[in-house]
């Protein structure tokens, strides 16, 4: 019988089956082009599978094989036909003196977002490419199994062995962590980078998977596992190219679902007498005295010792976390010592059929059974431990575990034996490690510390440590704020648990407030807005005298304001929590803060449409920042003051401050929200300022750039980038650069949950319709999203489209309703303070005029549109309204009707080629008569 093993320099490499068989079907038939369909036919004879299993295991070829490095080839994809192996074969017999071993290639190495994978996995090794087959032929696959059995092990290294098939697209979700099965689709929006603005963002979360491919690992799902199957299912019938690989304790029960059981670890028969090297044939076996080996037992096996190990591997039922636990005391008891105590202790604690063996013990039985072979000083440490709802750090075990007075060093040796025992998990993180304890093990230790009436002593600790260190991390603002982020982000499930925790009962009164001001800057730098708002909102309910007017309640009322405004809309309160959160920032002297909301407030008014309030903010805004020195903040407050002065109505002013601000660029790049000089990108408001100030080409070099870029990770930010860079193309006459931008805006919005931003894209596709002639149809989408953006005060895009409103109705002969439309948005805008487009509204309203036959009206509205353009600085709306006032006077039959206009046409140094500039050229070459 021939045996089926690859060599590499005389090592064994290890090869899954179906990649064997490729291979040896491949190189029987080198040098030539075997096509697809064969080699699946060959490989997974009798079964339908889909290309992508294929490409996987080819993948995994060439990764073996070390095809490409160092220039060397071996298997070749030739398009559209299949594969061919390339590189020289020799056949012979096999060498009696192997080569000596080179060293292995290189793996390459996932991303550090998912978890640790085991250096040795164990009695696995099927497992994984039948499970790699079967996710990509279903799609969604459940691993089930009972706790212990090993299933998060298994998801770990089934998301490393596929990083290369789905191109780094993995997403691995640790459910265990999570008490509220609410949280579930936030837990998954915010893994994904989706910003959560409402309860429920599973719609968002489709949105965003549709048409994308990647793979969504979700561990640990049965004590959510409601809320999973929902939002799985409708994954898996709206993202048709997503694929899901479930770990749980019992089935989603789904549409979809396909079943993987892992079943436990093979092992020896009990009674067979077999020998020491028959016994470790078995992969439980073989995981015991891995693991045994790994805690420091040197001992052999011995062909005396193989029926006592068959006797444990049989009592532990092939649960690989039972054993592990079992092996790590046999250094301490031996194998005979260990038998016996696995049916003195573990017997009284069963919890398996009625009709089963007693050997079928529950893991709880062997928990109980650990635990009682552990020191008392480890106990105390263990039980202490499990209040971590998340990976934690030695210096959180030590705040947590340590009793007051006692010295630090007893933790330190406790938690040193609970991870040598397998009872708590390590993990490399960077220089440093970080620990925690399995479900399962946490569940156990959680409730034996509330057995010992020690809970809430232990959660207030926990939640102290966790406040603390939120709080440090809030003045951490030096180094990259990226690189900065997965260690705050490690901090969520705690933060949560320990919120949740502080406002159950009485004792966690104190800690309320400080946990909730500390935790929500964390919701706000991962996006979690609707979490930020909520623990805002519930923390200032119960604040007690001693946190009023302090730092605590300014953190809470500036994230209440910030969040309203993108999570319910631009209310009365939103201002008044901003307002109020300066007022202590002010009474405090605390500079940075005031900062921070100044800009919040800036960033209100401009959605509101209070145009008067930005300039004062601003202003205010830089003297702080001058006042602090911080580099960042100085730029930021130039970007501030360049976009308030643009929206107010000073394009001269605006200019001079965001060129200042575009030189200074480097300074905002890297800032993060929780930065207090976090600013929009100069450039954006500056293309707008440089239309209206006749510098049109200058515009569009300063937005075209946007048009194929990738979107930032600050969703919000981009969406106003969209929205900005659509009116300059608007301006311009670029319709076609409109409606991309538009439908970047509508897709973005959309997949992000962004309700007011969706009504923009409304606004913006209207404007394209009635600029292509499909008036009738661009007033039915005005009608639809104005209401919507004055229902949630969303002013700064309202008053645009309401022009454009006027502009239809008036083409389709309701002149009445169009001119009604322009009075309502010029007193709305006045109301405001007046603001930039104001010329533009006063000419539309003098055009109505004109169609009306009242021209002294009309000449009165473009006067006055002439003379605010000319004080705001602002050539190109001057430009249109001399158009308007030159075909007025043409039909008045005035003398020399186009003088004026030449003359605002003469000031122009470029964009000849736009349209107003080529629609006045036009007009000034046509023959007076």
């Amino acid at each position: 019988m021939r045996s089926r093993l690859l060599e590499k320099d005389g090592v064994p490499v290890k090869l899954g089956s179906r990649a064997m068989d490729i291979l040896r079907l491949l190189v029987s038939r080198a040098g030539e082009v075997v096509p697809k369909n064969e080699i699946l036919s060959y490989a997974w004879s009798g079964l339908a599978v889909e290309e992508i299993s294929l490409r996987v295991h080819v993948a995994e070829l060439r990764k073996v094989l070390g095809d490409g490095r160092d220039g060397a080839r071996y298997i070749t994809n030739v398009p559209s036909r299949g594969y061919c192996f390339v590189a020289p074969v020799q056949r012979g017999e096999r060498n009696a003196a192997p080569a000596p071993a080179s060293r292995a290639p290189e793996r390459t190495v996932p991303s550090a977002a998912l978890p640790h994978r085991l250096d040795r996995m164990i009695g696995r090794d099927d497992v994984l490419p039948e499970l790699s087959a079967r996710l990509l032929a279903d799609r969604f696959v459940t691993l089930r199994g009972p706790g212990g059995i090993g299933k998060t092990t298994v998801a770990t290294a089934l998301a490393h062995e596929m990083w290369e098939a789905f191109e780094g697209n993995i997403h691995f979700l640790e459910f265990g962590p999570l008490k509220d099965a609410a949280l579930v689709a936030s837990t998954v929006a915010a893994a994904l980078g989706l910003v959560v603005h409402h309860d429920d963002p599973s719609g968002s979360i489709v949105n965003f998977l549709r048409g994308r491919r990647l793979l969504l690992i979700l561990d640990s799902c049965e004590h959510v596992i409601d809320e999973v199957a929902r939002l799985a299912e409708n994954i898996y019938r709206e993202a048709p190219a997503i694929a899901i690989l479930a770990t749980s304790r019992e089935s989603l029960l789904v549409e979809g679902e396909q079943i993987f059981e892992l079943v436990p670890l093979p092992g020896p028969p009990q009674g067979a007498r077999l020998s020491a090297d028959e016994v470790l044939d078995y992969p439980a076996a073989r995981l015991f005295v891995d693991r045994a080996a790994a805690a420091g037992h040197r001992g052999d096996i011995t062909d005396e010792d193989a029926e006592v190990l068959a006797e444990i591997c049989g009592k532990l039922d092939g649960i690989a976390l039972a054993i592990e636990l079992a092996a790590v005391r046999v250094g301490v008891y031996g194998l005979r010592e260990m038998a016996a105590l696995l049916d003195s202790r573990l017997k009284l604690e069963w919890r398996g059929r009625r009709t089963a063996p007693p050997r079928q013990q529950t893991l709880g039985a062997t928990l109980d059974w650990s635990f009682g072979l552990i020191g008392e000083s480890e106990r105390t440490v263990f039980q202490r431990l499990a209040v971590f709802a998340g990976p934690f750090t030695l210096k959180g075990a030590i705040a947590v575990a340590t009793d007051d007075g006692a010295p630090a060093d007893r933790v330190v040796d406790a938690l040193e034996q609970l991870v040598a025992k397998s009872l708590v998990s390590a993990q490399p993180d960077g220089a440093s490690r970080r620990y925690r304890l399995l479900d399962a093990t946490r569940a156990y230790a959680m409730q034996k510390l509330a057995d010992g009436g020690d809970a809430d002593a232990i959660a207030r600790r926990h939640a102290a440590y966790i406040q603390r260190t939120l709080e440090a991390g809030m003045a951490g603002q030096g180094g990259d704020p990226a690189a900065r982020l997965p260690e705050r982000a490690s901090l969520l499930a705690d933060a949560r648990a320990a919120l949740e925790w502080s406002y159950a009962g009485e004792d966690g009164t104190t800690l309320r407030v400080p946990l909730a001001g500390s935790a929500v800057r964390l919701f706000v730098e991962l996006n979690l807005l609707n979490e930020a708002r909520i623990w805002s909102g519930r923390a200032l309910a119960v604040l007690d005298d001693a946190n009023q007017g302090g730092r605590w309640e300014l953190e809470l009322q500036s994230t209440l304001g910030h969040t309203f405004m993108f999570t319910e809309r631009n209310s009365e309160q939103a201002e008044a929590a901003l307002r109020r959160g300066l007022e202590i920032a002010e009474a405090l002297s605390d500079h940075a803060n005031a900062f921070r909301l100044l800009s919040r407030l800036n960033m209100f008014y401009r959605r509101t449409g209070d145009y008067r309030h930005l300039v004062p903010t601003a202003l205010q805004a830089e003297r702080i920042a001058r006042q602090i020195g911080d580099t960042a903040g100085i730029a930021g407050s130039k970007a501030l003051l360049g976009a308030s002065y643009h929206l107010a109505g000073d394009q001269a002013e605006a200019q001079a401050h965001l060129d200042e601000g575009v030189r200074d660029d480097a300074a905002l790049r890297g800032t993060q929200p929780g930065h207090f000089a976090y600013a929009r990108t100069p450039q954006i408001p500056l293309a707008r300022v440089l239309w209206l100030r006749g510098l049109p080409d200058r515009a569009l070099d300063c937005v075209r750039p946007l048009v194929g870029a990738a979107a930032p990770r600050d969703v919000v930010m981009h969406c106003i980038a969209l929205c900005w860079s659509s009116s300059v193309f608007g301006w311009t006459g670029d319709w076609a650069a409109v409606e991309t931008m538009t439908g970047r805006l509508a897709t973005h919005a959309n997949v992000h949950g962004l309700a007011p931003y969706e009504a923009v894209a409304t606004g913006f596709r209207a404007q394209i319709m009635i600029a292509r002639g499909e008036v009738a149809g661009g007033i039915d989408l005005l009608r639809s999203a104005l209401p919507r953006l004055h229902a949630d005060r969303y002013e700064l895009y309202a008053s645009a489209f309401a022009a454009d409103l006027s502009l239809g109705l008036t083409a389709l002969g309701r002149v009445t309703e169009g001119l009604d439309v322009l009075h309502e948005t010029i007193a709305r805008v006045e109301q405001g303070g007046g603001g930039f487009d104001m010329p533009e509204l006063l000419r539309r309203r003098g055009d109505i005029e004109r169609l009306t036959g009242d021209f002294d009206a009309a000449e009165s509205s473009f006067a006055s549109s002439l003379a605010l353009a000319e004080k705001q600085g602002a050539l190109s709306w001057r430009l249109r309204t001399e158009m308007s006032l030159a075909a007025l006077r043409r039909q008045r039959g005035a003398r020399n009707p186009l003088g004026d206009l030449a003359a605002t046409y003469a000031r122009f140094t470029e964009g000849f080629e736009t349209a107003d500039l080529k629609a006045a050229r036009l007009m000034l070459e046509e023959p007076c008569i």
